[in-house]
């Protein structure tokens, strides 16, 4: 019996070792930032596919610093040339202009809001119910007003509705598109990408010409002239540039892929873990939740590493700018040699 509770314990100790102990990435040579440095001041509380929001209720969205109150308890959804979006836990969803900075319509929706976009004056977004919806701000009016299958848990990167002309493509949290004409609500088509029972919702979508670009946190697909094309992985970010797809996985690499997702390169960072990552201008940008920037050219051939510092709040790229712990970090003053 001795030796059984000795053989017991130490299965135990292992197993506690074994769950306390995390490997992290560990370049070998780093670089200064230098004078792509700068701070904005502020405490980054939220995130959305589009910015964030800071903790004195302003907001940083794809022109920088916004000088927008937001109000006590709303976060950043999405922005358009005219007007912003923000939610409340309530399920309110608020719409305010951005020449005059007040709000033009406060919008209860009764659940929360996880994401949005809008186009013109018109509103699309998504409840954290799996029910999506278009609102329309002049007649203060929803459009259409519709229920998906129910989710019980997601992934909090999820995407923004995307406007392609006169129809806009809703990313649901059960891993399918739903596109929808705006004119014309009832003849909607849906797209499948996964049907994984939890974190299954659609965490990126954009498009690349021609090509809608989508993926859940295990499935990457095209969608375009030349079909449907699909790459299964642990996603941890998805970036699109010079005609290729650009997937970083949870296992720390890199992997360039064409539009129909055949592999062109890829490389590995052992233990990374990306917490955000973009691709312009012939450079491929990912950074490493312990702080490290690594800048990569788009054959994934070459790489510099820059040492940021761990990171505290949630971090993020916008445009050219990466936006971490109260610095900026103009990304295209960054070389990979």
């Amino acid at each position: 019996m001795r030796n059984l509770n000795i053989l017991i314990l130490g299965i135990l100790v292992s197993m506690l070792v074994g769950c306390s102990s995390k490997s992290y990435y560990k370049p070998k040579k780093t670089f200064s930032t230098g004078g792509a440095l700068s701070s904005y001041n502020g405490t980054m509380i939220d995130l959305s596919r589009n910015g964030g929001t800071l903790a004195r209720g302003q907001y940083i969205g794809k022109e920088g610093l916004s000088h927008i109150t937001l109000g006590k308890g709303y976060r950043f959804l999405n922005e358009n040339r005219a007007y912003v979006l923000a939610a409340n836990p309530d399920g309110i969803l608020k719409i305010i202009d951005k020449k005059t900075k007040k709000d033009v319509r406060s919008v209860s929706l009764d659940i929360p809001v996880v994401s949005a976009s809008i186009k013109g004056g018109t509103v699309a977004y998504i409840l954290n119910n799996n029910t999506f919806g278009i609102y329309k701000i002049k007649s203060n009016e929803k459009v259409v007003e519709s229920r998906s299958e129910l989710t019980y848990a997601i992934d909090t990167r999820a995407a923004s509705p995307l406007f392609i002309d006169n129809l806009v493509v809703m990313p649901m949290l059960d891993g399918k598109l739903i596109i929808a004409n705006i004119s014309d609500t009832e003849n909607a088509k849906v797209i499948y990408i996964s049907n994984d029972r939890v974190f299954n919702n659609v965490i990126y979508l954009s498009r690349m010409g021609n090509t809608m670009v989508s993926a859940t946190p295990r499935k990457l697909i095209t969608l375009g002239s030349n079909g449907k094309s699909e790459y299964r992985a642990n996603i941890s970010e998805v970036a699109i540039s010079g005609g290729r797809v650009y997937l970083f996985t949870k296992e720390g690499e890199i992997i360039s892929l064409t539009s129909k997702l055949t592999e062109v390169a890829k490389s590995k960072f052992k233990f990374a873990h990306f917490s955000c990552a973009t691709a312009f201008d012939d450079k491929v940008f990912a950074l490493d939740q312990q702080g490290s920037l690594i800048v990569s050219n788009s054959k994934l051939s070459k790489y510099r590493v820059y040492k940021l510092g761990e990171v505290e709040e949630p971090a993020f790229i916008t445009g050219r700018k990466l936006y971490k712990d109260g610095e900026v970090i103009d990304l295209a003053r960054l070389g990979y040699e």
